[in-house]
């Protein structure tokens, strides 16, 4: 390994470098020593089994960034006493892989087990992915991947089928404090921070823990006279961007929290996952899109101005563009929260259109067909309709339905809304078409 990567030894040293970066200095040398992923590590955990088992089954750790997965890695192959080779997935082709295996072969031979680490293991293509697959299979290497993404959109389902997947979370408030006191405690002084500004430090992390320390580092480099509160340190560090991929699992993750949300009526975590959405750099158009849909499959005909609102904030945020439009799509987004809820409409149109396939090409009945010539006057086009607004309540109560068809039940509105008289308007009309059959 050190032969092809020259730089891996440095990058994963057994004693960190007193001059190392923060974070490296202050790697966890045991299992125990993890924060933040004892439901995986703890002894009735998946690692912790394995571990005390003395054998490692293949896996896939899925989590954010800086939570601990290669780490967590490097001490499972030193727990089994098992070689670690790390390589990055950014970096390496199939060439040194397979030099990876044959080294791990002749490894085998002599008894001695190999753990292939591979970080980024996602931006492997497809056919990269299968390479893994014999290896794997005959027990060349024991493969832990690293991915941010999610392992069923981004692995093949035979690599999946392999190994366990076993999901990292992000850093809790509690855990991110215990890695800024290990790292007072190692620099023997505290950071120079107020306690809200100390807070707002772990909150400006976002469950990353590297980042963190990073910042602690920054922190500890300058000289200040007193602690930084808040605003100051605000001004002193890089505020944090958020995670979120457009086309990723994360903008899909937040679009359904902020469709149930709505559906939910929860208007404030609805407000919390839109602003989640755009200050993460999601295209406004793209929300709004979602929203009208939203008007329409969650609301309806309980509020038809759901729809008008939406519509209208697209209106208004073409006209104005971003961030003055911004507030017209927390108008939308807060009155569809607000708004009472059906989907009978999707309900109906799912029915409608079932039935629609499934009885083909039925013609309506004659009664209601148009006679523009003498030959379908003739055969009976258009014979013997009845016009509503002659009839008495401006109701004929005729009948619309293919011949051969029953009539049947689409739309049933709730009692919700103005669903609720249109609910009313239906039962009349229907009392009114039995009275005149």
């Amino acid at each position: 390994m050190a032969d092809l990567f020259p730089d891996a030894a440095k990058a994963h040293p057994a004693t960190p470098s007193p001059d190392g970066p923060l974070a490296d200095r202050l790697r966890p040398a045991r299992l125990e020593d993890v924060v933040g992923q004892e439901h995986l590590t703890g002894t009735e955990g998946a690692i912790g089994r394995m571990v005390a088992a003395g054998r490692l089954s293949s896996i896939i750790f899925w989590g954010p960034p800086g939570t601990g997965k290669t780490t967590i890695s490097r001490l499972l192959a030193d727990a089994v006493g098992m070689r670690f080779e790390p390589v990055s997935a950014v970096f390496t082709g199939v060439a040194d892989l397979k030099k990876i295996f044959a080294a791990a072969r002749d490894h085998a031979k002599i008894g001695q087990r190999t753990l292939l680490f591979v970080d980024e293991i996602h931006r492997f293509n497809r056919s990269q992915q299968d390479g893994f697959l014999p290896y794997v299979e005959d027990g060349t290497i024991t493969l832990v991947g690293a991915t941010t993404e999610n392992p069923s959109f981004e692995l093949n389902a035979a690599l999946l089928s392999r190994a366990q997947v076993l999901i990292l979370r992000r850093l809790d408030s509690a855990a991110l404090e215990k890695l800024l006191a290990r790292a007072e405690t190692l620099m023997e002084r505290a950071l120079p921070l107020t306690p809200a500004a100390r807070e707002a430090l772990i909150a400006s992390a976002d469950g990353d823990g590297r980042f963190l320390l990073n910042q602690a580092e920054t922190l500890f480099a300058v000289d200040l006279a007193e602690p930084l509160d808040p605003a100051a340190l605000s001004a002193l560090l890089h505020r944090r961007v958020a995670v979120y991929d457009k086309d990723r699992e994360g903008h899909y993750n937040l679009i359904s929290a902020l469709h149930k949300s709505l559906r939910g009526s929860d208007c404030q975590a609805a407000l919390y996952y839109l602003a989640r959405m755009l200050v993460a750099g999601e295209e406004p158009l793209y929300v709004l899109r979602r929203l009208v849909r939203f008007a329409s499959e969650d609301i309806g005909l309980a509020d038809p101005q759901a729809l008008v609102q939406c519509l209208a904030a697209k209106d208004a945020y073409d006209f104005l563009g971003s961030p003055e439009g911004e507030l017209a799509i927390v108008q939308a987004c807060l009155y569809l929260a607000t708004a009472p809820k059906s989907n009978a409409a999707y309900k109906a149109q799912k029915a409608a259109w079932k039935s629609a396939k499934d009885t083909g090409s039925l013609m309506p009945p004659a009664n209601i067909l148009n006679a523009p010539t003498k030959l379908m006057k003739d055969i009976g086009y258009g014979a013997n309709y009845a016009y509503d607004h002659d009839a008495p309540e401006g109701f004929s109560g005729d009948n619309y339905w293919p011949e051969e068809m029953r009539p049947a039940t689409f739309y049933t509105p709730t009692d919700r809304g103005l669903e609720k008289r249109i609910a009313e308007r239906m039962a009349y009309w229907n009392d009114l078409r039995l009275k005149r059959t």
